[in-house]
């Protein structure tokens, strides 16, 4: 059993899929080669086994860190603003509301009256406007109101990863 961070966690994580990806290049490289008939092959060190029993071990390693991270988001909560979240219930509502601020940027952003153009609109000898059909001051108040959610959720979320251990089989 060794204690770690969900951000020791994700580091050492990242570290065993450059290990993959190291390996599988190796594999790629290994598992084949071309020589001409009249000259003595190169071949390049490579066993299948070996290599086979390096991804299989640092797979199983990914699914225990994985497994002891995903019962650490459900069974640990903190407190965000005064309401008590599950780090999974702040990771699916955070995504929720990254994307939902993504929708209203794009309608802040728009202006109350703006000239239709493109092939069509040329054809026509009256222009035509595209008006918005909300309050754009409320769309704004919005923006910032999630935007603030998403700040105290994604704070309370660093803290809780710098700071809260688990344990982890490996």
């Amino acid at each position: 059993m060794r204690k770690m961070n969900s951000a020791c966690a994700n580091k050492l994580l990242k570290r065993l899929d450059d290990d993959k990806v190291y390996l599988r290049k190796k594999e790629a490289e290994g598992c084949i080669y071309i020589a001409s008939i009249d000259e003595e092959p190169v071949v390049p060190e490579y066993d299948y086994a070996e290599v086979a029993a390096a991804i299989e071990e640092i797979d199983a390693k990914i699914v225990k860190i994985k497994h002891a991270i995903n019962v650490n988001n459900c069974t640990n909560s903190v407190d965000v603003e005064g309401k008590m979240m599950t780090i999974d219930e702040i990771l699916v509502k955070m995504a929720q509301q990254n994307k939902r601020r993504a929708v209203l940027d794009e309608m802040r952003k728009h202006q109350p009256k703006t000239r239709v153009s493109g092939y069509y609109a040329s054809r026509k000898a009256a222009p035509e406007y595209q008006y918005i059909n909300y309050d754009i001051e409320l769309i704004k108040k919005e923006y910032d109101r999630i935007d603030a959610e998403i700040t105290a959720m994604q704070i309370a979320l660093d803290k809780y990863n710098q700071t809260v251990e688990f344990e982890v089989d490996i």
